[in-house]
């Protein structure tokens, strides 16, 4: 099972794990084994495929020690001691640590999520809690949850191949004055501003919330039929884990009940008293391991469960965008098509052709609304054409734009996948295993339990 200081981010599989490449002791990969994907990539590229991620190290986070400050004040917050171990040369430590709060943690998803559009930036949990209207977010219970939660976020994040290896992850874990850099990313955004380009000027006539992709990327499809299948799974296994919790706690009520009426049993039966009260104890300790395996194994599978719903929408929200950026490209190239016959139409009729207006009906209602309003004039029609040119080239170079734009998004999304697919998989046998690891914990001491009764209960001798 990976565990908190150790994770890192091995390839997956459900054999017997391969030695470990990461010798904690030393805080530096070991020669002894393969290296594996989120640790570090093999230097030859040629091992890779053409959309292989590549690690250039490792990193391993840790989230711990919620406090909370300014206490007794209007202005109380709690803070979390973030750390971690890393390889990577960005980083100008092996072990940067520092204090954040939530808002921080939010402003570092919000800005990431800028900054690598194509990145499959992991989600936050809700802010918007039930503990917070109460007033009880400053509670053991709440913070150390926040904690686990907040964990997890970053844990992904380091397993992220581009994320890790960000300006604003590195700033923070290792700046004193994360305020300052906090403003000078929101005055200073990395990578050049987005200009008013003609896709922009044109979007709010061209596309709308409705419009689909004309020829579809067969890889694609196939990457949001396997989304849907592995959200319907996750949706499924939490319903029927809810309910198996609820049935749980009926059940975890049942056998305290039962403890309580066996113990009243005792009194009335004075030749086994003592029997039934080692019986009462027994059921009182099942009951108490049955709610000890909801509190620290059930409830954290769900939890879990649900995180990993939310992490999969993210990756189907980045392959969303996707669409949206070969959307953007084929309504551009309809619009050039559209121009351009325009222009070759009021060409036709300036050459004198005597096929000018056998151009289409459209062509031919445009050319009589403009005999109507005067302006079928050659004089007129040159103005309109040279005006036509303009918007053609403006037009070519935002097609060539997006043409590009559109490949590499659609070659980073398939990055994405194979970065998901490994988060996946390892989350997945982590999930698992420690809800394994709760059940054979659970029926283990129940045995225990049972099993010192037993004689107990033997020794009662029944007058026939």
């Amino acid at each position: 099972m990976l565990g908190d200081e150790d994770d890192v981010f091995d390839s997956v599989t459900w054999e017997n794990p391969p030695p470990n490449p990461y010798d904690a002791s030393t805080s530096e990969p070991t020669n002894s084994g393969p290296l594996r994907p989120g640790f570090r990539q093999s230097n030859g590229d040629d091992e890779r495929g053409p959309h292989e991620p590549k690690w250039e190290g490792y990193l391993i986070t840790q989230v711990k020690d919620p406090q909370k400050e300014l206490p007794d004040t209007k202005d109380a917050y709690v803070s979390y001691l973030v750390s971690a171990k890393t390889n990577l040369p960005i980083f100008s430590t092996p072990n940067p640590s520092s204090r954040r709060r939530f808002q921080d943690f939010v402003f570092l998803r919000t800005h990431l999520s800028k900054d690598f559009p194509a990145c499959v930036v992991p989600p936050l949990p809700d802010k918007h809690r039930l503990e917070y209207i109460t007033g009880d977010r400053f509670s053991p219970e709440f913070m150390e949850r926040r904690r686990q939660d907040l964990h997890r976020f970053l844990q992904r994040l380091a397993r992220h191949p581009t994320l890790q290896r960000s300006t604003l992850v590195r700033a923070f874990f290792e700046s004193t004055e994360w305020h300052v850099i906090m403003h000078q990313h929101v005055a200073h955004p990395p990578g050049p501003e987005q200009s008013q380009g003609v896709i922009e000027n044109i979007s709010d006539t061209l596309l709308n919330a409705f419009s689909r992709v004309r020829k579809p990327d067969e890889r694609f499809l196939a990457m949001r039929e396997h989304i849907d299948k592995f959200e319907e799974s996750l949706s499924t296994s939490e319903r029927q884990w809810t309910r198996i919790r609820g049935r749980i706690t009926d059940l975890t009520g049942d056998y305290h009940d039962m403890a309580v009426a066996v113990q009243g049993l005792g009194f009335l039966e004075s030749g086994i008293t003592d029997q039934l009260n080692h019986f009462s104890n027994t059921l009182l300790e099942f009951s108490a391991l049955l709610r000890h395996t909801t509190q620290n194994t059930i409830d954290p599978f769900l939890v879990h469960l649900h995180s990993l719903l939310t992490y999969s929408h993210a990756h189907r929200a980045v392959l969303k965008l996707r669409d949206q950026k070969q959307l953007d490209l084929e309504e551009l190239t309809e619009y050039l098509s559209g121009v351009t016959s325009e222009r070759d139409r009021l060409s036709a009729i300036i050459s004198g052709h005597a096929g000018s207006t056998g151009l289409g009906l459209g062509a031919y209602l445009r050319e009589r609304v403009d005999a109507i309003r005067g302006a079928d004039d050659d004089r007129s029609r040159v103005e309109k054409m040279k005006k036509l040119d303009a918007k053609i080239k403006e037009l070519q170079d935002a097609v060539t734009t997006a043409h590009e734009t559109s490949d590499a998004f659609s070659d980073e999304t398939l990055r994405e996948q194979i970065v998901f697919q490994y988060a996946k998989e390892t989350e997945m046998k982590e999930m698992l295993t420690n809800l394994a690891d709760g059940q054979i914990e659970l029926y283990k001491t129940a045995m225990e339990e049972w099993d010192r009764i037993i004689p107990i209960i033997q020794r009662i001798r029944v007058e026939v």
